[in-house]
């Protein structure tokens, strides 16, 4: 398993779903199609996709470290 942080490329918004993706060896469409079927259950995801959104860091950021 990799790293996780947001890539700077293959991402539609905040690259969440394809950091997501590439940590557990999946494809980001498959992250993507998992996190809309889930936002019609009730529970907070959308809150939870976006505190990733700001505590992940993107990959240029985290090659800094």
């Amino acid at each position: 398993m990799s790293s996780l942080a947001r890539p700077t490329h293959g991402r539609m918004i905040g690259g969440v779903c394809a950091a997501l993706a590439r940590r557990f060896g999946t494809s980001a469409t498959t992250m993507r199609v998992i996190f809309l079927l889930s936002c019609l259950l009730p529970g907070p995801q959308f809150l939870l996709y976006l505190a990733l959104w700001i505590l992940l860091p993107s990959e240029e950021k985290a090659a800094a470290w």
